[in-house]
């Protein structure tokens, strides 16, 4: 087993940074060990400073990328803050056009959990007019998983149950205790990468609403103002925009109004 010193823990921490902006404590130590020992066995090296160097080459784009994925913190469910879901359904009936897409983008997607609680409402409220849901993250891995819409029952117990047993299909024989969100949700939920520490991809578009949420936690002051300014280009005026409860904007923007904790609106 390979022990990670403290200058290689920092040389992780610098390419992490780097590569997502994502600021790790030295409490996460023992995480990036964990992680990325399995690359170590896996390309046949004999320390973390070889790996690194590895990385650092710039000779497999597709090494950097898996490291990056393990890098990455995924923690997320199905309606998680559900206030935030109750205001979508209100903002989507009050202030959807006739004709027009209600466009709503997952910023840090992950696994899918949120993009598909977001389209499970809008389904429901908006039932005669075109809307899309995009979620986008920076690690490939999870987002092979969202696109799959399947689920281990426990990671489902927020769903309200008349949304369970209309967008859902709980799995029998080899897949029991597992849940697939069903194929026409599913299709109209689009994922793509996106790297919210670089310029955002010309084609994402604008959007009614936008939910960045527990993701500025891992970045310092500098990273956070620019990904929320980068973002907030795209929020439509008039358009809200949606953090996690333990998060701020204090000091990071002053270009919203606050609505309720959490809840900002662009004027």
């Amino acid at each position: 087993m390979h022990t990670i010193t403290d200058a290689e823990f920092g040389n992780f921490q610098r390419f992490i940074f780097d590569a997502a902006g994502i600021t790790l404590s030295s409490a996460k130590k023992a995480l990036v060990s964990g992680r990325l020992a399995k690359r170590l066995q896996a390309r046949r090296l004999g320390s973390f400073t070889e790996y690194f160097k590895l990385l650092s080459s710039g000779d497999d784009a597709e090494e950097v990328q898996t490291a990056v994925d393990l890098l990455t913190t995924n923690e997320t469910y199905f309606f998680r803050e559900p206030k935030h879901f109750e205001l979508l359904r209100d903002v989507a009936r009050d202030t959807a056009v006739r004709g027009q897409p209600f466009r709503i983008w997952s910023a840090a997607s992950s696994t899918g959990e949120e993009a598909y609680s977001m389209a499970m409402v809008l389904a429901d409220a908006l039932p005669q007019q075109p809307w899309e849901v995009i979620g986008s993250d920076i690690s490939t891995r999870v987002l092979q998983r969202a696109r799959t819409g399947h689920y281990p029952l426990e990671r489902t117990r927020h769903i309200p149950q008349h949304f369970l047993k209309r967008f859902c299909l709980k799995g029998i024989e080899s897949q029991t205790g597992t849940l697939l969100v069903e194929r026409a949700l599913r299709q109209k939920v689009s994922f793509t990468q996106v790297n919210l520490n670089a310029a955002l991809p010309t084609n994402l578009g604008t959007f009614d609403m936008i939910f960045l949420r527990n993701v500025m936690i891992y970045f310092n002051g500098d990273t956070k103002r620019q990904v929320v300014a980068r973002i907030l280009a795209t929020l439509k005026r008039g358009g809200h925009f949606c953090i996690g409860h333990s998060e701020t904007l204090n000091d990071i923007t002053d270009s919203l109004e606050q609505v309720a904790p959490s809840i900002y609106r662009k004027p």
